[in-house]
């Protein structure tokens, strides 16, 4: 399969680990694991979608089984809890929200994705100031529709750079005028561009794909309901 010049973004519904057990049996023993410490049903099924998901979307790209792909998890302290890679394959990402999980695959270099549902915060300034950076700001307050949209490009801005939540929002200054980084200071800032596309995949679920390089690949979403119940 020849993903060269595209990120495809697969979505999908959770799925009961109960009513499922091919699909877990395609986890290895650390995902089990992981899945099996998860004491809230939607969190379950979340987790197992998205890793069913990305076994079952990189196993024809890798020319090997979904249950056989073995993931690096070696994380920058060298403990086994960081992003998962996968060898000498592609680029991936997950993410999820709400009733949606989410996958993205880039055989060109790193990608990021996230996606957010849209709700209620008790304190949305008070959260923006961990998220905005001062030039945000001063351009004045956010509705929770505009506040997860923004979070979105920041998450997968951090998560294609491979740096998660451990590198500050705040140090990002995203463009006034649609997706793009204005500015990016401070440690963990990409010595090069990062190109940043924005998904809408449902209603109140705003979504965002990152990676370095000055223009984005071309961006298809397919249907990863049909990967995983085939």
């Amino acid at each position: 399969m020849d993903l060269r010049g595209r990120c495809t973004v697969w979505w999908a519904a959770p799925v009961d680990p109960e009513a499922t057990p091919a699909l877990v049996g395609l986890l290895d023993d650390h995902e089990r694991v992981r899945l099996s410490r998860l004491r809230r049903p939607a969190d379950r099924a979340r987790y197992l979608a998205a890793h069913a998901l990305v076994r079952l979307v990189l196993a024809p790209i890798a020319g090997t089984a979904a249950d056989a792909l073995a993931f690096d998890r070696t994380c920058r302290c060298g403990a086994p809890h960081g992003k998962p890679v996968l060898r000498g394959g592609p680029g991936f990402s997950l993410s999820h929200a709400g009733d949606l999980v989410g996958v993205a695959v880039r055989a060109d270099g790193p990608v990021g994705l996230d996606v957010e549902q849209v709700r209620d915060v008790a304190d949305l300034d008070a959260l923006a100031e961990h998220v905005r950076s001062p030039a945000e700001r001063a351009r004045g307050d956010l509705n929770a529709a505009g506040f997860f949209r923004a979070w979105t490009r920041k998450e997968a801005l951090v998560k294609a750079t491979g740096d998660g939540l451990t590198a500050p929002m705040t140090a990002i200054t995203l463009a006034d005028d649609g997706p793009g980084v204005e500015q990016w200071t401070g440690p963990g800032a990409p010595s090069g561009p990062m190109w940043l596309h924005d998904l809408s995949p449902a209603p109140d679920h705003p979504a965002a794909v990152a990676g370095p390089g000055a223009q984005a690949p071309e961006i298809v979403e397919a249907d990863g309901d049909a990967v995983l119940h085939a």
